[in-house]
C-alpha cells in the first residue's frame, strides 16, 4: 500500500509572539465566548467565535509583488499554480555561511520548481538570535534563480534579504519577475532535497501584498509494510 506523507513546514501563530523585530505581535481574543454563546442557542450547544488582529507579515507568510511593487499582483491575485502542487526541491544552506551566494544552485534546472533553501536559522525562533546575523541571498544568488524562472523560492529565515541592505535585492528581483517568497518557513531539515511537492496558500486577501500561510510539502508515495 502506498503512503502519502506530509511535512508541516510553518511555525504556528500565537498570541504576543514576535515574527519580525519591530513589528507588533499579533492579538487573539474572543469575539464571542463559548460562556456568552450559550444564551443563543439549544442546550449543550456552544461556539466560539475568535478575533484576530495582525500584521501581514506575520509566522510563515508568502510575499506577492505588491509587497514591493504598487502595481504588482496583490496576495489574491498571485497564481495558485505557483503556490500549490509544484514539485520542491530543498538547497542545503546550512555550511554556506551568512552570504549564500549562486554557487548554491550551480547548473540546477528550476523553472516551474518551488526552490526552498535550508539554512537551519529557524532553530533559533521566538529567541532573540533570530533577528540577528540572519543568512540571506545574495544579489548574485537571486539574479542566478530569476534566470531558472522557479515558480517561487522560500528560506527558513529571518528575510530573504541581508536587512542591512535597504535596496533589499532579493525581493526587488524575485518580486519583479512576478515569483512570489515565502518566509519563516521551518523544519525544511524533514524534507528529502527532492521528491516532495510543495504548498503555500493563503486567504485571497485583496491590496495587501503578504498574508500568513500554511506551508507543507507532501511527499512521493511510500510503500508501507
Amino acid at each position: 500500500m502506498t503512503v502519502r506523507r506530509i511535512v508541516d513546514l510553518s511555525h504556528p501563530i500565537e498570541a504576543g509572539m514576535t515574527t519580525y523585530p519591530g513589528l507588533p505581535a499579533p492579538a487573539l481574543s474572543d469575539f464571542l465566548s463559548r460562556e456568552d454563546s450559550r444564551s443563543k442557542y439549544a442546550a449543550g450547544t456552544s461556539f466560539q467565535i475568535g478575533r484576530i488582529e495582525l500584521v501581514a507579515n506575520t509566522g510563515t507568510y508568502v510575499d506577492a509583488p505588491f509587497h514591493r511593487f504598487e502595481t504588482g499582483a496583490d496576495v489574491a491575485g498571485l497564481d495558485l499554480e505557483r503556490l500549490a502542487g509544484c514539485n520542491g526541491v530543498v538547497f542545503d544552506a546550512t555550511r554556506s555561511g551568512r552570504a549564500i551566494g549562486p554557487e548554491l544552485f550551480a547548473e540546477a534546472v528550476l523553472g516551474g520548481i518551488a526552490v526552498l533553501v535550508w539554512t537551519g536559522w529557524d532553530r533559533h525562533w521566538r529567541t532573540p538570535e533570530y533577528g540577528r546575523g540572519h543568512p540571506f541571498l545574495t544579489r548574485a544568488a537571486v539574479e542566478r534563480l530569476v534566470s531558472r524562472g522557479p515558480a517561487l523560492v522560500g528560506i527558513d529565515s529571518l528575510n530573504i534579504d541581508d536587512t542591512d541592505d535597504g535596496s533589499r535585492p532579493a525581493h526587488t528581483l524575485l518580486l519583479e519577475a512576478g515569483i512570489p517568497i515565502v518566509e519563516h518557513l521551518t523544519n525544511l531539515a524533514a524534507l528529502p532535497l527532492s521528491g516532495f511537492r510543495f504548498y503555500a496558500v493563503s486567504a485571497p486577501v485583496r491590496g495587501i501584498g503578504s498574508f500568513p500561510v500554511r506551508a507543507y510539502a507532501v511527499l512521493d508515495g511510500e510503500e508501507a509494510e
